[in-house]
């Protein structure tokens, strides 16, 4: 049985220490989780975080979802550093964090240190990441769940996977498709999923 609660107080970081973890371990030549030779990886996601954080603006329709939530939420977050996806989304969920003036308290959890928390939140059967956890405020209670990637993108990636098992092309083909999208397929998602919650 996970204890959302204890995992979200004890272990649950912020965003800036997320990041700062990410970036101090990089310059120690590692990356987070059990893997060494992702470091490359690593470095394009912090780029691409850079850039997600830099440009990426919430939508007006989130904005005023995110305004009119009457309720508060903890958003529980299992990512790592060398993950494409994760670069890509966690920045939205820090702005959705950041643009709930208090409403979402959003904590960053490690995949590889969290194995009974990520295999609770599978994903066709694998440990894919990004995976939100949105809970209550007491944070004993799944409300919610999404992950790992925007729905078009997960059926585009499928196709894919039937063209080439190459990573690097899969890889190009996946951040190609995230910097023409802009965050807005996973902004989109995210509306309807806060949306539900006040239902």
């Amino acid at each position: 049985m996970v204890n959302y609660s204890e995992i979200f107080s004890d272990q649950g970081m912020d965003y800036q220490t997320y990041r700062a973890l990410v970036d101090q371990l990089l310059l120690e030549g590692k990356a987070t989780g059990d893997v060494t030779y992702d470091l490359h990886y690593t470095k394009m996601n912090v780029q691409r975080m850079i850039r997600v954080d830099k440009t990426a603006s919430l939508t007006e329709e989130l904005t005023a979802t995110i305004d009119q939530l009457k309720t508060t939420y903890k958003f529980l977050v299992i990512t790592e550093g060398w993950c494409g996806d994760a670069a890509q989304i966690v920045p939205v969920f820090n702005k959705i964090a950041t643009a709930s003036l208090g409403k979402i308290d959003l904590k960053f959890v490690l995949r590889d240190k969290n194995l009974p928390l990520i295999d609770a939140h599978l994903t066709n059967g694998g440990r894919a990441i990004p995976v939100l956890i949105i809970l209550n405020e007491e944070a004993d209670q799944v409300l919610a769940t999404w992950a790992p990637r925007p729905q078009v993108l997960q059926e585009l990636l499928k196709e894919w996977r039937q063209e080439t098992t190459e990573m690097t092309i899969l890889a190009e083909k996946l951040h190609g498709w995230y910097a023409k999208d802009k965050t807005l397929s996973t902004q989109a998602e995210l509306n309807e999923v806060l949306k539900g919650l006040e239902k």
